[in-house]
């Protein structure tokens, strides 16, 4: 298997999905999935939104292995990168872990901690992370508690709900039938609770490069 470094950026990587996904999905399908995320786009999640500047709500969650994860205490030991995903069942989600995982090292070199939330259940956030061998925590966010309180939750249009629910039935994935899910957002958040970074985006398929990460990283080690 190429690592990250051998197979490009990370947006190359869900180019490639993208490329495959227009190939082989009906046009019907391809219409109601750009109509959802302009929907995203006009609900102004974007703009109210936590961003760069913004102190963020401390939470406690359980993880994949059920053990309480406080935020406030991840940050006594440093800068912690704070990320969203929708769910296991989402290959971008996957393909995002997965290079993420890949840098884990270098964000641990510069001090940082990685936390991964999404409104899955336990159960399903286990396998999600079991798959991926995950060596960061992955919180189950049930209801998008957390995320509402960061404002990053939207709800799918009734067309993608449907056919998310009729694809791999969403609503047993996340034990509710609200039809909410996070918008895919990194924040890089610094000792003091401020977000110094944010990667915010309607369209689900983008997500925060790596190397972005790193740099904002980097930055928050050089103004200690």
């Amino acid at each position: 298997m190429k690592t990250s470094d051998e197979s490009g950026s990370l947006d190359a990587k869900l180019d490639e999905r993208r490329m495959e996904f227009a190939k082989v999905a009906p046009d019907e399908t391809k219409k109601v999935y750009a109509e959802g995320i302009q929907a995203v786009k006009k609900s102004g999640i974007l703009e109210k939104a936590l961003n760069v500047g913004d102190k963020v709500p401390d939470f406690v969650l359980n993880n994949q292995m059920n053990k309480s994860v406080s935020l406030s205490e991840e940050l006594e030991n440093g800068p912690v990168v704070l990320i969203w995903y929708r769910g296991g069942w989402c290959p971008y989600c996957n393909i995002t872990l997965h290079f993420l995982q890949e840098k884990l090292p270098e964000f641990k070199a510069l001090g940082a901690s990685l936390i991964a939330l999404t409104p899955e259940l336990p159960d399903k956030s286990i396998s999600t992370s079991e798959k991926h061998e995950l060596e960061f925590s992955v919180l189950s966010d049930v209801d998008n508690k957390v995320a509402k309180e960061y404002g990053v939750v939207f709800e799918l249009t009734p067309e993608v709900a449907s056919i998310y629910q009729k694809a791999f039935n969403l609503h047993d994935y996340n034990g509710n039938e609200s039809n909410e899910l996070p918008l895919a957002v990194t924040y890089v958040v610094d000792k003091e609770g401020v977000i110094q970074y944010a990667f915010l985006d309607a369209d689900y398929r983008n997500r925060a490069e790596p190397e972005e990460i790193i740099s904002a990283l980097k930055k928050l080690k050089l103004n200690k």
